[in-house]
């Protein structure tokens, strides 16, 4: 047997220990430089400690601030995505949502103003096309959108058209004019451009239809405006007083345009020309009680107000689980739904708890704002499908709400066949149409997936939903983890 050979102490050590060399005191270190040698180790690892502490409580502030219930909320623009958020606000934020409903005045204002000019359009045998480049901006008083149709080439249609334009615009001169003055008081005092007009040339690269408004989601234009108080640059920037009593306030216009327009939305000759270029009006009933001098906004106005962001919209709130499980803290991101603002949803894939994607199924005769070639159900359809079918997703449960139920579809979609055009079929051939792509395109078959018929206007109802999904969803969550 061969003896193994005696390995010097200090060269095992350098063996197992590689950087023993470079780390091991010089041999002809002074005590000076000794004592320097041991401060500036001293003063390393006070560092290194410190930023470890730091990482420490950023990583315990993450996991605080993380919410346990992370929801998206899905769909083509004007799907009703943000009256769906309101509908939560309302539910959970009430507080919030009653002390903001003032700020909403000034764009119900906006929202009927932009009523008229499109009643005007459409009435307009000169104008007919450009009645396909007009928005979808619903309102208190008009919900839909324009349908084109060719020129009218008979003579006596186009001489009323002519006289009826020329006496409503002219009629309507100060209110068309309030537009612009609306739009700026969007805006607060010392920010040009919160408030901005798209598709004009005043956003490059935006692909928005030409006349569009929106706010950014930095923008504070409902801190500006909640007291309901109007604040003219004319007087000191201390002096506030109620809109009723500032003269330059747009209600002032509204009041007195508002026969006129009252005028405009019963003419029968008006109605029927509406009724052929398919422009959907609601019921003129609210006229009188939005343009009276103290006109406060209801929470349905405030539901049914329409306000284009540019962005995406974020609201928390809590929900009490009870005295074992504590609160659930709940953030709902609304991402915007036009084709240009889509490519920002992946981002917020990640860790989602859930998706409520909204489809307008009443959209079933009208086109895209951003290409008047895509029918808005057919695009609904095929947004759908991208979505159950994204990889990152396929864990996600989907709440689908096919919203503003109501439709006649048999000439639009041309797979309904000779089905009868109800309610009760119709409805039961969308729920089927939507399910079986979700079957045919989904990789998870066992993905939860709840559909609901809604009204998102509709507040009892949707509340009813609302309450049915949150039960849904805090549900699935504690199963995932593991709390059932």
């Amino acid at each position: 047997m061969v003896a193994a050979k005696s390995i010097p102490q200090n060269h095992r050590h350098s063996l197992t220990d590689p950087l023993d060399a470079v780390l091991r005191p010089p041999s002809d270190e002074t005590p000076a430089q000794r004592e320097m040698r041991i401060l500036a180790e001293q003063q390393a690892k006070h560092i290194s400690d410190a930023i470890d502490e730091q990482l420490r409580v950023e990583r315990a502030e993450l996991k605080k601030n993380k919410p346990d219930v992370k929801i998206l909320l899905l769909g083509q623009s004007e799907s009703g995505k943000s009256t769906t958020l309101k509908q939560f606000q309302l539910l959970h934020t009430p507080a919030a949502f009653q002390a903001e409903r003032m700020a909403w005045r000034i764009v119900i204002y906006l929202n009927l103003v932009r009523s008229v000019r499109r009643v005007l359009d459409t009435i307009s045998a000169e104008r007919e096309e450009e009645i396909s480049e007009l928005s979808d901006t619903a309102s208190l008083l008009s919900d839909g959108q324009t349908a084109v149709s060719s020129v009218s080439t008979d003579p006596e249609t186009r001489r009323i058209a002519a006289e009826k334009y020329a006496e409503y615009s002219t009629a309507l001169a100060p209110v068309l004019e309030l537009e612009a003055r609306l739009i700026r008081n969007l805006r607060e005092d010392d920010d040009e451009d919160e408030a901005t007009r798209l598709g004009d040339g005043s956003a490059p690269g935006w692909s928005v239809p030409r006349g569009e408004y929106a706010v950014r989601t930095t923008s504070n234009w409902k801190r500006a405006l909640t007291l309901g108080r109007s604040r003219s640059k004319r007087k000191s920037a201390s002096v506030s007083v109620p809109w009723w009593e500032d003269p330059s306030d747009p209600v002032h216009t509204l009041e007195s345009c508002r026969n006129s327009m009252n005028r405009l939305w019963k003419d029968e000759w008006v109605r029927r020309r509406l009724v052929e270029k398919r422009v959907r009006l609601q019921e003129s009933s609210g006229l009188c009680r939005i343009t009276a001098k103290m006109y406060a906004p209801t929470d349905e106005d405030v539901l049914k107000a329409r306000l284009k962001t540019v962005g995406v919209v974020e609201h928390s709130f809590t929900i009490n689980m009870g005295s074992i499980r504590g609160n659930s803290n709940w953030v709902i991101y609304d991402v915007g739904g036009s084709r240009s603002q889509r490519h920002a949803w992946a981002p917020f894939f990640q860790d989602v708890n859930a998706i409520i994607f909204l489809a307008p199924i009443s959209a079933f005769d009208q086109v895209l704002t951003e290409d008047s070639r895509v029918n808005r159900l057919e695009d609904s359809l095929l947004l759908w499908r991208a979505v159950v079918s994204n990889k990152l997703l396929e864990k996600v449960p989907i709440v689908l709400f096919l919203n503003k139920s109501w439709c006649s579809v048999e000439n639009h979609l041309l797979t309904y066949g000779d089905r009868p055009n109800e309610y009760e079929p119709v409805s039961k051939y969308l729920r089927n149409k939507f399910g079986l792509l979700h079957n045919q395109n989904s990789s998870n078959r066992d993905r939860e997936l709840f559909i609901h018929f809604t009204a998102v206007i509709d507040k009892a109802k949707t509340a009813q939903i609302i309450t049915s999904v949150r039960e849904a969803i805090l549900r699935i969550n504690l199963k995932t983890l593991k709390l059932m």
